[in-house]
């Protein structure tokens, strides 16, 4: 058998499978034109981005074209968890203030640092 290209992905995602499930699910709910693809009302008629004043910034910011295929919101949620993991630095499920302020701590240090090396 062949690996498409989405399977291969979905492999490499840190997530379940029935995470990957609910996700298909949710995007086809989400998916009124039925073309495999979200367009930017789909994004709009996600409760959680439709109240959140950042949610055209969040829709525009992923996805510039306003419109994602399922391997787009996969690949979105991949870097998402990645992201998460970088500052869940005691790995709760939760990103507390301390662990934030570390993270950008540990930033602003190797941002100091580089920039001295440059010079």
């Amino acid at each position: 058998s062949v690996l498409r290209p989405s399977t291969l992905l979905c492999l490499c995602v840190p997530v379940s499978h029935s995470q990957i499930t609910r996700l298909y699910s949710r995007f086809h709910s989400l998916d009124k034109g039925e073309n495999g693809a979200l367009s930017r009302e789909d994004f709009q008629r996600i409760p959680e981005l439709a109240i959140n004043p950042l949610g055209d910034r969040i829709i525009n910011a992923f996805f510039p074209e306003g419109v994602a295929t399922f391997n787009n919101i996969v690949v979105f949620s991949y870097f998402f968890a990645v992201a998460f993991r970088l500052y869940d630095l005691d790995r709760d499920d939760k990103i507390s203030r301390d662990e934030l302020l570390q993270v950008l701590e540990k930033v602003d240090v190797e941002q100091k640092m580089s920039i001295r090396f440059l010079h």
